[in-house]
């Protein structure tokens, strides 16, 4: 078989993919009408996650998982849109990593809104000027990302859904290594190349902004200046690679939240996020853990944050496999809540 033939069975294939995705469109079209009657969300992440694993299971290659994923992201993306375009807060500006896990969430048929700040994009979800908002919760490398933990100890919010990103940092900016007498960049993204910068950058001095992306406009605007950030930031603010990979880890991720007014339904795998606040006496961590552990429940995360109120006085925010409203774990926090205050931050589909 020659090229030209090839080529045609690739132009009939695209052909009935396009039918195909015209016959999707028009049933989404008719789940959006019975949505817009019942007045149910646009986003399911329940049913968007079940849908990503049936055909991840249903995937005989040679694409891979991580293809299928892209794919029918996008797909997800665009036929949602025929419902109601989304309004995603995530924290800013464009090129950030949080903006580029908003854009794997949510794909490139939905709004973004550039928020300055954690809280900020708190704000605009609380307020209705964004549906859903996307903030980073903590790194393989350098653990929690605090400002998010605390913002949910006040807020109504919930947790509806989640995102990994695979984290690599790129040295930017607009002249040579040799050159550079200052690099921006976030906090969390210094902790991560710390190694690099202590045998590469000797004497450059660390400045920390609000965000990579922030970094990269000052590094703009500094002839001696560089920044720490994703590569798309390269182009976004018109700047050079001039060193690439530098973080400590390869194995270097971050884990974003979604938040809105609601959790999500069951998805048949889940999480669930809470805070507790336990009585202050001996041994209330250990009763605790031993609910979970005699209610089969995996824990996942625990993490002690202060709690602001009095002195010396902390509240715990935990991961657990299992959605809220499943026997077991409405067994768990109904022993629990005897000796705890609970916060459920939200249940949600586990896409790790």
């Amino acid at each position: 078989m020659g090229l030209n033939d090839l080529r045609n069975s690739i132009d009939n294939i695209d052909g009935k993919i396009l039918n195909l995705l015209n016959l999707r469109a028009k049933e989404v079209l008719k789940i959006s009408e019975f949505k817009r009657n019942k007045k149910l969300k646009a986003y399911s992440p329940d049913r968007e996650a079940n849908l990503l694993r049936r055909l991840r299971k249903l995937n005989q290659g040679p694409l891979s998982s991580k293809d299928t994923d892209i794919i029918f992201g996008e797909v997800m993306s665009v036929c949602r849109a025929l419902h109601a375009k989304l309004k995603i807060s995530y924290l800013g500006p464009e090129g950030t990593f949080t903006h580029l896990a908003a854009r794997k969430k949510f794909g490139k048929k939905t709004a973004y809104v550039s928020s300055d700040s954690i809280a900020d994009v708190f704000e605009k979800v609380e307020k209705g000027d964004a549906d859903y908002g996307v903030v980073p919760i903590e790194n393989s490398t350098e653990g929690v990302v605090k400002h998010t933990l605390d913002m949910f100890a006040t807020s109504p919010l919930k947790i509806c859904s989640q995102i990994t990103l695979n984290i690599s940092h790129f040295l930017l900016s607009k002249t040579t290594l040799s050159r550079v007498k200052k690099i921006y960049s976030h906090p969390q993204a210094f902790a991560q190349c710390r190694k690099w910068i202590t045998a590469n950058t000797p004497g450059v001095k660390l400045v920390d902004a609000l965000s990579t992306a922030k970094a990269a406009q000052l590094a703009k605007k500094d002839s001696a200046g560089a920044c720490l950030g994703n590569k798309v930031l390269a182009q976004i603010y018109k700047l050079r690679i001039i060193s690439s990979s530098v973080e400590d880890s390869s194995n270097n991720r971050t884990r974003f939240l979604v938040i809105a007014k609601n959790d999500s339904p069951t998805s048949g795998k889940d999480k669930t996020s809470v805070l507790l606040a336990m009585q202050d006496k001996v041994g209330a961590l250990h009763d605790t853990l031993l609910v979970f552990k005699k209610g089969k429940i995996n824990l996942t995360k625990i993490e002690s944050r202060p709690s602001k109120k009095k002195a010396w006085e902390y509240y715990f925010f935990v991961d657990f496999q299992g959605h809220k409203n499943s026997d077991n774990v409405e067994k768990v926090l109904k022993e629990l809540s005897k000796n705890c205050t609970i916060k459920i931050l939200g249940s949600y589909p586990d896409e790790n």
